[in-house]
């Protein structure tokens, strides 16, 4: 058997801070890429319900700001909250469309107390079932007055067809252990989203493909002055210190030679379709496999933590 994979790149806007609205397009996206075949579906980081853009463009280190206060109310308000049932929708439309998912969203976890937000990528399978919640393991500069740092428990890998599929958010793929965590379970599907940015997959991305002989899938959002609603704290203002589109896309996939399979794709929506072959990955592990043949584990070897960090142990 071939085992040829169909992929789809959801290259989407949020409706910003808004999640239902956001999560209906996340539907109809998957919808759109069953319809065409697709098997796996990829949205980019922080989709639901948005990146927060506004830290960077509204003072956001000022301590106590009540603007900020305004900012982190609202983003809180409509963050993620799985144990509440926020992606259910989107766990059965993948069980009708028998769709693997992955998906950025910003979580509000109630183990954590149910306050602090985390950047968190879901992978979801075709079955329905809710595989992996990954909380990005450190916030990117800004991104750190917002979100908390997560932990190694969603250093996670998972058969789909003939591939092994692997995920991580954004400036994590610059962390060469934890690339080397997925390297380890043999990912050669690795999925890698970003609030959208053609100068951020450019050469990442073309990078992993070639160190891990695999496809890499960059898949990155749009946003800009025109998603800012009126509803939202200091809108004029916002969209006046905002770029026409502060994420301009840049959703792309190289092949496991490190060749462009689709260039990045930036300026507008688009939903990318492409077909992966196993046959591309194994002939270009026969020179190279990171943590096969060309290992030393006897010089070399990664320890990885997938305990869920808590904070807190209870003895009664």
């Amino acid at each position: 058997m071939s085992g040829l994979l169909t992929v789809a790149l959801a290259q989407c806007a949020p409706v910003w801070l808004d999640r239902q609205a956001t999560l209906d397009k996340v539907l109809a996206q998957m919808a759109e890429a069953a319809v065409a075949g697709a098997e796996l579906i990829a949205f980019s980081e922080a989709l639901v319900p948005g990146y927060p853009f506004w830290v960077e463009l509204s003072d956001g280190a000022r301590f106590d700001s009540p603007l900020q206060k305004a900012w982190f109310e609202r983003y809180s308000d409509q963050s993620v909250q799985i144990e509440r049932g926020d992606l259910r929708a989107v766990c059965e439309l993948a069980a009708e469309l028998r769709l693997w998912v992955v998906l950025g969203c910003i979580e509000r976890p109630r183990e954590r107390g149910g306050h602090s937000l985390y950047c968190t990528l879901v992978i979801i399978d075709s079955q329905g079932e809710l595989r992996n919640v990954h909380r990005k393991l450190m916030p990117t500069y800004e991104e750190r007055l917002v979100w908390s740092p997560g932990d190694g428990h969603g250093l996670r890998s998972f058969r789909i067809g003939e591939f092994t599929l692997g995920a991580l958010n954004c400036w994590e793929n610059w962390m060469p252990l934890a690339r080397s965590a997925l390297y380890a379970q043999g990912v050669d599907l690795h999925v890698a989203i970003w609030p959208g940015s053609g100068r951020n997959t450019e050469d990442v991305t073309r990078m992993i493909a070639r160190e891990g002989r695999s496809y890499v899938l960059s898949v990155s959002g749009i946003l800009g002055q025109a998603q800012i609603s009126d509803d939202l704290p200091e809108a004029d203002a916002l969209r006046k210190a905002m770029p026409t589109l502060a994420a301009d896309g840049g959703s792309c996939i190289a092949e496991p030679d490190g060749e462009w399979l689709l260039e990045p794709e930036c300026g507008e929506e688009g939903l990318y379709l492409a077909t992966l072959d196993p046959a591309k990955v194994r002939q270009a592990r026969q020179n190279f496999d990171p943590f096969g043949h060309y290992s030393r584990p006897d010089v070399l070897e990664l320890r990885v933590d997938r305990r869920r960090q808590s904070g807190w142990r209870v003895i009664d």
